[in-house]
């Protein structure tokens, strides 16, 4: 199959030929989109506090019904990011002690923690790009998802731990030296921008805006992708994928069990989606570079 053919689905995990197969739940998907509003919410109505000399400030603020509303709409989205985090906590919590095969959770392929393989895998990577190794055989979870995802608790920690000294300094003041109120602040802002620019370059690069992804990758939005798209971007899992393909198609979103392919409404909900989601990343960054000279 041609590289046009491969590429002529708008949604890249829907490429190639199939079967489908289920690479995320539905708790999953939901976690992802609540993440993200409240993430776009979150940066959206702290820009223009933060940069408030720059001329997309005072529209902005505007937009969101003036200064008083903006931070109430900001400390809500930032209960909503604490109210998701514990959710998912729970979920890996409940899972790992479920779980009859708790060295899949820690160890291998399927584990979200980093390891050996990770830092082997990166080096091969890189002589990968120039021509000197094959591609490394990642697993369900590769060194660059491990990276979004330690990077999204570092950044829990650090933007949620300063913003709610902030939004308490009555309290906190009592306790803590008041230096420590403007270490927040500084924390706040410039761990909120790193984040920022991470997601909506080197996330968005590697997701949606790589030559083979182009333009968008749909696969968190549907939970399904194409067995052409599961061995190209995840080898490892071949074995089960071809175990996978002996069992009755499942509606349930069920790891690497086959799915039926995505309706033609949700293809289109997730590309529109999609594109308004990286569109707005894109805009925010140019908003970040702007305020930043001024």
């Amino acid at each position: 199959m041609s590289t046009i053919e491969q590429n002529a689905a708008l949604d890249s995990a829907q490429r190639g030929r199939g079967p489908y197969f289920w690479r995320f739940n539905l708790f999953h998907r939901w976690i992802h989109a609540i993440a993200m509003i409240s993430f776009y919410v979150l940066i959206l109505t702290g820009i223009p506090l933060a940069f408030s000399c720059a001329p997309f400030a005072g529209p902005l603020m505007e937009f969101w019904g003036g200064v008083e509303r903006a931070g109430r709409i900001h400390r809500t989205a930032a209960v909503i990011m604490v109210a998701y985090t514990v959710a998912h906590i729970t979920y890996v919590t409940v899972g790992f002690f479920r779980s009859r095969n708790k060295k899949k959770w820690l160890v291998g392929s399927d584990t979200l923690l980093p390891g050996l393989q990770d830092g082997k895998d990166f080096i091969q990577m890189w002589k990968y790009f120039f021509g000197k190794a094959e591609r490394p055989r990642f697993g369900r979870y590769g060194y660059l998802e491990k990276m979004d995802y330690f990077g999204e608790i570092w950044g829990f920690i650090v933007i949620g731990g300063s913003g709610f000294l902030l939004w308490y300094p009555e309290f906190f003041g009592r306790l803590l030296p008041g230096w420590l109120f403007n270490v927040a602040t500084v924390f706040h802002m410039y761990e909120a921008m790193i984040a920022s620019a991470f997601l909506f370059t080197i996330h968005f690069f590697n997701v949606h805006l790589r030559p083979d992804k182009f333009p968008l990758d749909a696969v968190m939005f549907t939970g399904r992708a194409t067995k052409e798209y599961m061995l190209e971007e995840h080898p490892a899992l071949a074995p089960e994928l071809q175990a996978a393909q002996q069992m009755p198609v499942s509606d349930i979103s069920i790891h690497d069990r086959v799915a039926p392919p995505p309706s033609h409404t949700q293809t289109l909900i997730s590309v529109i989606g999609g594109f308004i989601a990286w569109g707005v990343g894109i805009f925010t960054i140019g908003m970040i570079l702007w305020a930043a000279l001024c």
